[in-house]
């Protein structure tokens, strides 16, 4: 025979059952934002910043390479750092989108082979907080998400770079 509602173990189970329920959610609660915390700071020291000299700040990833974000004429870019690279190179769904349109005809050797492009002058470049008004952008990457471009040489090379073992330093001339 089942025990009747008013029955005070039968309550007192109850009240138990959502004392533990509630002490398990605060506890998943508390972890949860524990560990979010942990995450943006992880991901917060992994952003490039401007340093105190005005130099641009590019901390190594755990993959052991160097981005940055930054804009190609006007348009939001993830920039992979490649010291490799000749010139600033963005894929043609991004050129797309930043209005990116012309240009002369090319063909790049790249390490995959020959590859059709193009080629725009006078594209303003932005990584980080640093600026340039006028550089050459090569249209044609493939095989990288659309949003994420090379910041190469063309670009690189107005600054003077300093490595150290966890970050790239880009300090204006």
């Amino acid at each position: 025979m089942a025990a009747p509602p008013s029955d005070p173990v039968h309550g007192t189970v109850r009240r138990g059952a959502w004392v533990i329920t509630a002490f398990w959610l605060l506890l998943l609660g508390l972890l949860y934002a524990g560990f979010d915390q942990v995450e943006q700071r992880r991901t917060a020291a992994l952003q490039a910043h401007a340093g105190s000299g005005g130099e641009l700040v590019i901390p190594r990833g755990p993959d052991g390479h160097f981005r940055v974000d930054g804009r190609v004429n006007g348009e939001p870019v993830s920039f992979l750092v490649d010291t490799g690279a000749t010139s600033v190179t963005v894929s043609e769904a991004l050129a797309q989108r930043a209005g990116l349109r012309g240009g002369q005809s090319v063909t790049f050797q790249t390490a995959n082979g020959v590859l059709p492009g193009r080629v725009l002058h006078q594209v303003p470049v932005q990584a980080g907080h640093l600026a340039l008004p006028g550089v050459t952008v090569a249209v044609g990457m493939v095989g990288k998400p659309p949003e994420l471009a090379l910041l190469g040489q063309n670009f690189l090379s107005r600054y003077d770079i300093q490595m150290l073992q966890s970050e790239m330093r880009l300090m204006p001339r």
